[in-house]
C-alpha cells in the first residue's frame, strides 16, 4: 500500500531516469529514432508494472479514510503518510470482442441485404409458388420448398431491417420500439478508414523520399488509435440485445440462400454460371435495378475485416513499430473499402477532378450508330 509521499517520489525518480537516459543517449537518439521508442517503452513498462502491483494489493477495510482524517492510532500526521490509489481499470480495455465480431458479421449481412440477395430469393420463391418458372423436383426446387417451410421460425425481414437501423443507423425501417438508431456509426467508420489510409499513404511517401525505407514513418499513430477507439466504443453501446443471435441465424440464412441459388437447376433456368449471376438476372429482369454487386460485396468483406481487427486489443498498442505491424492487416482492406464506397457515391472522392481527358467530339458515337463528323 503506497503512500502519497512514496507515489510522489516514484514519479520524481521516473522523471529523473528519463532525463538521465536521454542526456546520455542524446546523439544516438537522433541517429536512431527507434531507440527512443524502445527506451520509452521500457520505462513505461516498469511504471505500469508498479501501478498494477499497487492496484492489485489489498486495501484497508475503510480504504484509508481513517488514516486520512486522523482517526484512531493509525491516523496520519502528514498528508504524505496517507494511502494514494494510482488508477482504476482503463475504460478502453473493457470491450468484449465477441460483440464487436458480431457487429462485423452484421455489417457483412447488411451489405448483402443492400445488394438484393434476399429480395432476389423472395422473388424466386414467389415465381416457384406461382408455377411460372420451370422448376419442379431438382435440388434447387426442393431447397426452395424447405426454405419456405423454415421461414416461420426465422427472424423476419422487418427484424433484420430494424437491427441495421439500431446497429449502424442505416434505417430502411424504423428501429425497434424504445431503441435508438446508431446515427454516428457511418461517420466514425469512415473517419477510422480515412485515418488508416492516410497513415499508410504517409508511410509509402516516407519510404520513397528517405534513404532508409524501413525507418519509422512520419504518420501519426495517435490519430488512428483515437479514431479506432471512438468507433469501437460506439459499437460497444450498439451491440447489446439480440444482435448476436440474429447475426448467427441470418448468416445461416445467407448460406442457405446461396446454396439454393447455386443449385444446377436454378442456374440452368437463368442461364447463369454462379449464384451471383442468378441474383443479378433477377434484379435486372424483375426489379429493373442498377447493380452495385461488386463494390457492395467488397465493402461487405473488407468492412467485416476492419471491424474484426477492432475487436482485438491491437488498437491499444502504443509502440510505433508494433502498431504499424498490426495495422498492416487492415491497410489494404481500408483502401479497398474507400474506393468501393467512392464508386457508388457513399464517400466523397479524394482524387482531384478534371484530370481525365474527355473523348474528342469527333470520335463520339451517337445513339443512331453514326459517327459524328469533325465539322458538326
Amino acid at each position: 500500500m503506497a503512500t502519497e509521499k512514496q507515489i510522489q517520489e516514484l514519479y520524481d525518480r521516473i522523471a529523473a531516469l528519463r532525463e538521465a537516459a536521454t542526456q546520455r543517449l542524446g546523439a544516438d537518439l537522433i541517429a536512431n529514432p527507434q531507440l527512443a521508442d524502445a527506451l520509452s517503452q521500457q520505462i513505461d513498462a516498469m511504471l505500469a508494472a508498479l501501478e498494477t502491483a499497487e492496484t492489485t494489493a489489498p486495501s484497508p477495510a475503510d480504504s484509508g479514510l481513517a488514516e486520512l482524517i486522523g482517526l484512531g492510532p493509525s491516523g496520519a500526521t502528514t498528508l504524505g503518510q496517507t494511502r494514494l490509489p494510482t488508477r482504476v481499470e482503463g475504460y478502453d480495455e473493457t470491450v468484449t470482442s465477441e460483440r464487436i465480431l458480431a457487429m462485423g458479421d452484421l455489417y457483412y449481412i447488411y451489405q448483402h441485404e443492400r445488394i438484393g440477395v434476399f429480395r432476389a430469393m423472395r422473388k424466386l420463391q414467389e415465381l416457384f409458388r406461382a408455377g411460372t418458372i420451370r422448376l419442379s423436383s431438382g435440388p434447387g426446387a426442393y431447397g426452395l420448398y424447405q426454405f419456405d417451410r423454415r421461414q416461420v421460425l426465422r427472424f423476419t425481414r422487418n427484424d433484420r431491417l430494424a437491427s441495421y437501423c439500431r446497429a449502424f443507423g442505416y434505417c430502411m425501417a424504423p428501429a425497434p420500439p424504445g431503441a435508438r438508431p446508431n446515427t454516428r456509426f457511418h461517420e466514425l467508420f469512415a473517419l477510422f478508414i480515412n485515418e488508416v489510409t492516410i497513415y499508410w499513404r504517409d508511410k509509402r511517401v516516407s519510404e520513397v523520399i528517405r534513404e532508409r525505407a524501413y525507418d519509422p514513418s512520419f504518420g501519426s499513430i495517435a490519430t488512428v488509435r483515437r479514431a479506432g477507439l471512438d468507433l469501437r466504443n460506439d459499437l460497444k453501446f450498439a451491440s447489446y440485445g439480440n444482435l448476436n443471435v440474429l447475426r448467427v441465424e441470418v448468416m445461416q440464412l445467407l448460406d442457405e440462400t446461396f446454396r439454393i441459388l447455386n443449385a444446377e437447376d436454378v442456374r440452368k433456368l437463368f442461364g447463369a454460371d454462379t449464384a451471383w449471376d442468378v441474383i443479378e438476372e433477377i434484379l435486372t429482369h424483375y426489379f429493373n435495378e442498377k447493380l452495385e454487386t461488386s463494390p457492395r460485396q467488397r465493402m461487405a468483406v473488407t468492412g467485416r475485416e476492419i471491424l474484426r481487427w477492432l475487436a482485438q486489443p491491437h488498437i491499444l498498442q502504443t509502440t510505433r513499430a508494433q502498431f504499424e505491424a498490426l495495422l498492416q492487416q487492415v491497410a489494404e482492406p481500408a483502401e479497398e473499402w474507400l474506393m468501393s464506397a467512392e464508386s457508388i457515391g457513399l464517400q466523397e472522392q479524394r482524387r482531384p477532378r478534371g484530370r481525365v481527358i474527355s473523348m474528342p467530339r469527333e470520335l463520339r458515337v451517337p445513339r443512331d450508330g453514326q459517327r459524328v463528323s469533325a465539322g458538326t
